[in-house]
């Protein structure tokens, strides 16, 4: 099924030909999700719409031109660069970004360094590199020094993902948040305290920046308000797109132009740089939870931000002061996760598109969100209870986080936003019938038939009560990935 497309960059490509993504001429503005229904309106505004209760074949994207998910000759432009001047694909830098130098230091699989402090005997030296590492705290040339000041394998994994995002540097850290807090530090630091943000975010991000716990004050607007809410205390301005759980979409180079001289934080995790590279549209600063698609197996916690350099240092100072430093394990990991990051987002991204159809043609599902750049990710309403859909399920698990091998389903009004206030998760767009999927590597059959089994479940349990819905809301409390 052909999915419409936003303005994601005309020129995107993946050389290797394999890429995922939209080679398209429309913006989205806000509310970019793919628009599904079988009403006259369906597929025509960029925003989601309910799906017929026929069982019908929606109609999707009907402004601008479609793409595929996984065809020939899309997905993003590779960074340049590579061996003897060549251009390389984005596949072929996950590979090699980060490794070149190990077939000439008679290596094959990068070294996992543990040590946590480095013997010198040039006492004077290390004085004067850490006199130079607190002037602008550019990485010490040089031997290491010490795990908090960096790590030579974390040092792999930050090249590589520089490369791939397409900008100068990347500062690596103990997670997604951690990430996130010394962005808002550097900024601070500077007396620029105030946010201008874009909902929805992810739920913690939301939560950080309201509760103002380092300092912030933020103001919340749609993409258009972004102009007039700058100040001159102004320090960020931040998106997520596509987002946290609704998977709408920002028109980024929009975005970045009405953030003027303020630096535009993005944040990449559901789209990667597989789909899109913020910092080829105005971006400075681009975010990602690493736990998610980077590492890829559901087994490494870590957040990184790529950037300039100016920023990077400033991001490096921030990370040695408080120490959310990223082991260096969680670095090899997150390595070897990079290599199959084209080829897991393409699969999963396939069979995502191919679900997100089969549930708009469902009666059960009263609305799809699907982002028009594709991806692995897809958020649904249900008709029936959402709990009873996540306790229905057998294949795919029932788990908070995202972009794993294998499938993740769970209620954000639950668990991931559950600690934003319910009127801004509303406002938002986030419903208390809205679930959240992150399709993995499965058989796309055997992953519809558990969501058939758990759509009949829920309206099986709504029969059961009369049509009501019981949503069963639990307390307040904090939110996960």
């Amino acid at each position: 099924m052909d999915f419409g497309g936003d303005d994601m960059d005309a020129g995107m490509r993946d050389t290797d030909g394999t890429g995922v993504g939209a080679d398209t001429g429309l913006d989205s503005g806000r509310g970019g999700t793919t628009r599904f229904g079988t009403g006259p309106d369906a597929g025509t505004t960029g925003t989601t719409a309910t799906v017929g209760t026929t069982g019908t074949t929606a109609t999707v994207g009907t402004i601008g031109t479609t793409a595929t998910v996984g065809t020939t000759g899309t997905g993003i432009s590779p960074p340049r660069g590579g061996a003897r001047g060549r251009t390389r694909a984005l596949a072929t830098e996950a590979v090699h970004a980060g490794r070149e130098d190990l077939a000439r230091s008679g290596l094959h699989a990068a070294p996992i360094d543990l040590s946590t402090t480095y013997p010198s005997y040039d006492s004077r030296g290390e004085a004067a590199r850490i006199d130079a590492f607190a002037a602008d705290g550019a990485e010490p040339e040089g031997p290491p020094v010490y795990g908090r000041l960096g790590n030579p394998t974390v040092a792999r994994f930050e090249t590589a993902l520089a490369r791939l995002e397409g900008t100068e540097s990347a500062v690596a850290f103990a997670s997604g948040m951690a990430a996130l807090s010394a962005v808002l530090l550097v900024r601070n630091a500077l007396g620029l305290r105030h946010v201008v943000a874009v909902r929805p975010l992810y739920g913690c991000s939301d939560h950080l920046l309201t509760a103002g716990l380092l300092g912030s004050e933020v103001t919340w607007v749609d993409p258009a308000g972004i102009e007039d809410a700058l100040r001159p205390d102004t320090g960020l301005v931040m998106v997520e797109s596509p987002a946290n759980p609704t998977l709408a979409e920002v028109d980024l180079r929009a975005v970045a132009h009405a953030c003027g001289s303020v630096p535009l934080l993005a944040d990449n995790t559901f789209a990667t740089p597989v789909l899109q590279r913020p910092a080829e549209r105005g971006a400075r600063l681009v975010l990602h939870s690493a736990t998610k698609y980077l590492g890829g197996h559901g087994d490494v916690m870590a957040g990184v931000v790529a950037c300039d350099e100016e920023f990077a240092g400033r991001l490096r100072q921030v990370r040695f002061a408080t120490g959310g430093v990223l082991h260096p394990l969680a670095g090899y990991l997150l390595l070897r996760g990079l290599s199959t990051l084209p080829v897991r987002v393409r699969a999963a991204s396939a069979s995502a598109a191919e679900l997100a159809g089969r549930l708009a043609a469902d009666p059960r599902v009263t609305r799809v969100h699907y982002p028009r750049i594709g991806g692995a990710m897809i958020a649904f309403e249900v008709a029936g209870d959402p709990h009873e859909v996540i306790a229905g399920v057998r294949l795919i698990t029932p788990a908070v986080s995202l972009g794993s091998v294998d499938s993740l389903i769970q209620h954000p009004a639950s668990i991931s936003h559950r600690i934003v206030a319910e009127g801004d998760r509303h406002g938002a767009g986030v419903s208390d019938r809205l679930l959240r999927m992150s399709v993995g590597l499965e058989d796309v059959d055997d992953l519809w038939a558990d969501l058939d089994a758990a759509l009949g479940h829920a309206t099986a349990g709504r029969a059961a009560e009369g049509g009501g819905l019981n949503l069963r809301e639990e307390p307040a409390g904090s939110a996960a990935g």
